[in-house]
């Protein structure tokens, strides 16, 4: 099976600091591609899930948590199409402010929560949003924040509100991995 691997805080603020792009070449049997400094990788290798993520944590110099997910799994959220005859799957930016000062994210939670908060979910406040979560499907988090420092610490919230460990990435992060995993067909 083909994979997405998300590093959770890698080369953030000074600290778990690592080379992805080496990591990827010392990992080279299982064909991996390096997206970006952060720690996300797409692995074309059909491999195992705890080979993989044994292989990963013996190479890195710090422990951290590895969000491993089938690559299937990502395609799926990415794409915008019609996922079966007649019903089209709703964009969830769709009608949501965009522009260079609002970033779409996506946050990869360890599992699928137990308990969801109503969404949309506005933090601090609805009227004054930073961060706003639009929807959440199986273990992923989708949504928009403003690109202001304090919208930082609430991407962290997300963790608390939701009891998981997660992960952040900008959706054009995810429209990259999806790229790669189409090219392979």
């Amino acid at each position: 099976m083909k994979w997405v691997v998300f590093l959770r805080g890698v080369n953030v603020g000074g600290a778990n600091l690592c080379k992805p792009a080496q990591l990827a070449k010392q990992l080279k049997k299982f064909d991996i591609v390096n997206i970006g400094a952060v720690g996300t990788f797409v692995v074309r290798e059909n491999v195992s899930e705890s080979i993989l993520r044994a292989a990963i944590a013996k190479k890195l110099p710090f422990e951290c948590e590895i969000m491993i997910v089938p690559a299937k799994a990502i395609a799926d959220l990415v794409r915008h199409r019609t996922d079966s005859p007649g019903r089209a799957r709703k964009d969830p930016f769709a009608r949501q402010p965009s522009g260079p000062n609002i970033t779409r994210f996506a946050s990869v939670l360890r599992k699928q929560p137990d308990k969801l908060p109503p969404i949309p979910l506005c933090l601090p406040s609805e009227k004054d949003w930073l961060l706003k979560i639009l929807k959440i499907e199986k273990q992923f988090v989708l949504g928009i924040y403003r690109r202001q420092m304090k919208a930082i610490g609430y991407l962290g919230k997300i963790e608390k509100i939701l009891g998981v460990p997660a992960t952040t990435r900008s959706w054009s992060t995810m429209e990259k991995v999806l790229k790669i995993l189409e090219d392979d067909h």
